[in-house]
Order: structure tokens, then C-alpha cells, then sequence
């Protein structure tokens, strides 16, 4: 795909004396013009710096490889995974933007297990139960930890806390606050094979000293049940579902819980219509192609190494963690899909926090470091609270640092000089409600896909994951003193460890 992308360059090189705020002074439309509004979301790019005829040859990348149909492909559920031979179908959890008969058949599935979650819940809302732990990692965690501390009320029925890291201290400091006799637990793992999942477990089923609050989500029920969940607390799992891509199925059950199941299908309804949008809007009208095409531009064009997330709502502190799952696992591949090396670099650095608390940590590097950071600014427009004035004074913040960093400032003092031409996209919420945030995290999912089309990578394995795993097992022994490790600084760092231990 390098080929594809060449002529961004030519375009980059010819925009590279014009400032963003001479792009947007030439062109009076462009506020409007390089903005469009999907259901609750609305998305401006405006201060991105290209002009129509980058825009233009970023469409034209867009045509010649098909996007359109590659959105078809992941929906209706071809192999868009080859190195696992697995189809990617997250969209069936949620809808049937797709109608293909393997797509119509993963539905079917779905709501089966959404069935069979509706009944868990009432269950757990008949009982004593008060509390309840989430106990997974990575995609079994970042998804349902986002949208419950979304989303939650302080009235809800359950109180659902979480629980990922193998250190004790991070059990140690959630059952803390907690009654076992008034908490259920919940374990979720693909392969129930996963170590901090099954560490973390273990000190919670004790704790509770009753495992008949004890739940699962697994694709591996044997497993499940030789740790002592029977099938009727045990909720599934697909292969075709990877675990980034998971809060859609029964991995949201904490999410269910939490917002109950009328918000967990809320969430689902408004990813399903951000899946029909992909699917059926033409290119140019497109928010995940936009998003994609600005994502490459910026990556492959003016060559960012870094991509900030800045949501102006402390609901969503979350997103920059959940995110750099999604994209830096999605996307950090160095070979294409048929083994090659790629020739062109692919993901960036994602990392971001919450605004304004960002704003008195590292925006002094985002407007006046070395290095340009691109940055995708999120707002709500209507708050749930009553502080009117805090409200208004968060979204001119928001107004302002987006603003701040296109234009920038001049002055004779130089460490009081602005150099601006620091390119954001600004994406702005109706409200936050379960259907805003599913379609917000629905674009994500479907412009990291976009991408990885354009580079001619696997967005969906993860094999990156698995070398520390696989020598952490083997190291488990040397730590005990039953082997030596083989590598050299290893050995000296056991010994260390060995020698401050005693």
C-alpha cells in the first residue's frame, strides 16, 4: 500500500510554507465545508492541515482501495483476519447493518446471550447483592471500565468495581471497601487461561467464601467449570469477536449491571447505527473514512509520531486509555498481510488525559515543544449536571485550546511566542448517553479498520502481546529458585531481586 499513499507527500511539501490559519482565511466554506454531523456526533476538521486538493487525493486513496467494500467485508463477516483465519464480526453484536447469512447467524447468537445476561441480571437485582467485581484484563477490562465510569449513576442498582492488575495491591485496595455477603464477582476471559484473571480470581473467590456469586464470561466452559462456575452462571463468547472489539457481547455484562440492560441495548443501538452509516455513506460523507483518511494524513504526510485524545468531559478520562488499546494493538504491525515488510510507518503513539486537568500538565509541550501532536478534542454540548457556569467555562476551554493551538501567537518575546499550525479535529456530543458513546466508540473501531486497509495490515490479531507472556511463565520458576534464567542481564537482575528479598 506505500505505492497508494505516495503522493501525500507531493501535497504535504506544497502546504508546508501555508499555516493553518492562512488555509482557513483563503477558503471562507471551509468551517463548514470540511465538517459533517453523524446522529449525536458532529465532527470538524477544519484545522487539519490539508486544504482541497490534499483532501481530494485522500478521497482518491480512498476509491482505489475500496474502503466502501472493505466496510461490506468486515460487516458481512469475511476473513478480515487472515493470520487467525477468523472474521471480525463486533458489528453483529450490536445490529445487522449487514445481511449476510454468516452475519444473520452471529446475530441470532448474540441475542441468544443477551437473553440469557437479561435473565443474570434480574436474578442479581432479586438478591441481597449491593456490589460487584469485574475481574478481566485488557479487552475484557478497558471496554466495560470506560462505559460503566461513563455512564453510571450514583442511584444505580449495582456498584460495579474493577479489577485487572496482578498486584495484590490492586485486589488488596478493592475489597477493601466491600461486604463478601453482599458481592458478586464476575471473571471474564476469552480462553480463561489468562494469569491475572485467574490470580485475581482466586483471591476473590476466597474472599467471598461462596462461589455461588461467582460468574463467567469464556469461550472455554470446561475451564470455567473446573474452576468451579457451573454453565448457568456462564456467559459466551465467540471466536470471531476479538477482545478489543468484545464490550458489545457478554463482556458488558458489568456494563449491564451497572447501567442496567435498557442502557446496555441503548449502547448497542447507537453503535449499530454508526455500523449502517459506515456501511451505506458515500465516502465523502463518510465519519470513519474522514476520520481514517486524517489519521494516514497525518501519520504518513507530516509524519506526527505522537496522536493526542483530549476529552473535555471528566465522564470520559477513561477514553485515552481504551483508545490506545483499540488503535495501538489494532495497528502496530510492521509487516503486511502477506508477511512483507511495510515501508512506511503505521500507527502512532496514542496517549491523551481529561481537559482542563491536561491543561496544567502537558499542553505547554503541545503548544510550544518541538515535536507537532495532532489532537482529536471531544465535547458534550449539554451537560447533566446543574453547574451552568462550570459548564460554560469547560467548553471555552475547549474552544479555546483548539484555537489556540491552530493560530498560535506572535511576540517579540520569544518564550512568549505561539507558533500554532498545531492541527486538532474537534468531535462534539449532542449529549453523553449510551447511544452517543456506542457511536463514538463504533467510529474509532471503524477508523482504525480504515486504516489498516490503507497500510495493508492485520487490524485484528495481537501476536505482539504474547513474547513477554510466554517468558514471564518461564521465568516463574527461576524466580523461585528451581532454574536459571538464560539471558545474561536477567540472571543479574534475579539475583538482585533474590538478594533485596532476603
Amino acid at each position: 500500500m506505500g505505492e497508494l499513499l505516495d503522493g501525500l507527500q507531493a501535497h504535504a511539501e506544497r502546504l508546508a510554507g501555508t499555516p493553518l490559519p492562512a488555509l482557513i482565511a483563503a477558503d471562507p466554506a471551509r468551517a463548514s465545508d470540511f465538517a459533517l454531523r453523524c446522529g449525536p456526533i458532529y465532527a470538524n476538521f477544519a484545522r487539519q492541515r490539508y486544504d482541497r486538493a490534499a483532501l481530494d487525493a485522500l478521497f482518491s486513496i480512498a476509491e482505489r482501495a475500496d474502503l466502501a467494500d472493505a466496510m461490506r467485508r468486515l460487516l458481512e463477516g469475511e476473513q478480515v483476519n487472515p493470520t487467525e483465519g477468523r472474521a471480525a464480526l463486533h458489528g453483529a453484536l450490536r445490529g445487522t447493518a449487514a445481511g449476510s447469512a454468516f452475519a444473520l447467524a452471529a446475530r441470532a447468537q448474540a441475542l441468544s446471550a443477551q437473553l440469557r445476561m437479561r435473565e443474570l441480571v434480574e436474578s442479581l437485582a432479586a438478591s441481597p447483592v449491593t456490589d460487584v467485581i469485574s475481574i478481566g484484563i485488557g479487552g475484557s477490562d478497558l471496554g466495560p471500565r470506560l462505559i460503566v465510569d461513563a455512564l453510571a449513576r450514583p442511584d444505580a442498582r449495582f456498584r460495579v468495581h474493577f479489577l485487572s492488575n496482578m498486584d495484590g495491591n490492586a485486589a488488596r485496595r478493592v475489597l477493601a471497601t466491600l461486604d463478601p455477603r453482599r458481592t458478586a464477582a464476575v471473571m471474564i476471559s476469552k480462553t480463561f487461561g489468562t494469569q491475572e484473571t485467574l490470580l485475581n480470581g482466586a483471591i476473590v473467590r476466597d474472599w467471598l467464601g461462596d462461589d455461588t456469586r461467582l460468574y463467567a464470561v469464556s469461550t472455554n466452559a470446561e475451564r470455567v467449570a473446573g474452576f468451579g462456575i457451573p454453565p448457568e452462571r456462564t456467559l459466551p463468547m465467540w471466536d470471531w469477536v476479538g477482545g478489543r472489539y468484545s464490550l458489545w457481547s457478554a463482556v458488558g455484562f458489568p456494563i449491564a449491571l451497572a447501567l442496567g440492560m435498557d442502557g446496555f441495548e441503548a449502547l448497542l443501538e447507537g453503535a449499530a447505527a454508526l455500523d449502517a452509516h459506515a456501511l451505506h455513506a458515500p465516502l465523502r460523507a463518510n465519519l470513519p473514512v474522514w476520520h481514517a483518511l486524517t489519521a494516514v494524513w497525518n501519520r504518513n504526510a507530516l509524519h506526527a509520531a505522537t496522536q493526542a485524545v483530549l476529552p473535555y468531559d471528566d465522564r470520559l478520562r477513561l477514553l485515552p486509555s481504551y483508545l490506545q488499546q483499540l488503535v495501538m494493538e489494532s495497528l502496530g504491525k510492521s509487516v503486511r498481510l502477506d508477511g512483507s515488510d511495510i515501508d512506511l510507518h503505521t500507527v502512532p503513539v496514542w496517549w491523551g488525559g481529561a481537559g482542563t486537568d491536561t491543561q496544567h500538565s502537558f499542553f505547554q509541550a503541545l503548544h510550544q515543544g518541538t515535536q507537532v501532536v495532532p489532537a482529536d478534542f471531544i465535547g458534550v454540548v449539554r451537560a447533566d449536571h446543574p453547574y451552568a457556569a462550570n459548564h460554560a467555562a469547560l467548553l471555552a476551554n475547549l474552544l479555546a485550546q483548539t484555537e489556540a493551538l491552530a493560530n498560535g501567537r506572535d511576540s517579540d518575546d520569544p518564550h512568549r511566542r505561539y507558533p500554532g499550525n498545531r492541527p486538532s479535529t474537534l468531535l462534539l456530543l449532542d449529549a453523553l448517553t449510551p447511544q452517543a458513546l456506542g457511536m463514538l466508540i463504533a467510529l474509532y473501531e471503524h477508523s482504525v479498520y480504515l486504516q489498516s486497509v490503507l497500510w495493508g495490515i492485520n487490524a485484528f490479531d495481537q501476536f505482539g502481546v504474547e513474547l513477554g507472556k510466554q517468558l514471564a511463565d518461564r521465568l516463574l520458576p527461576a524466580l523461585r529458585g528451581e532454574r536459571e534464567a538464560d539471558d545474561p542481564v536477567t540472571r543479574a537482575l534475579l539475583a538482585e531481586l533474590r538478594g533485596s528479598a532476603t
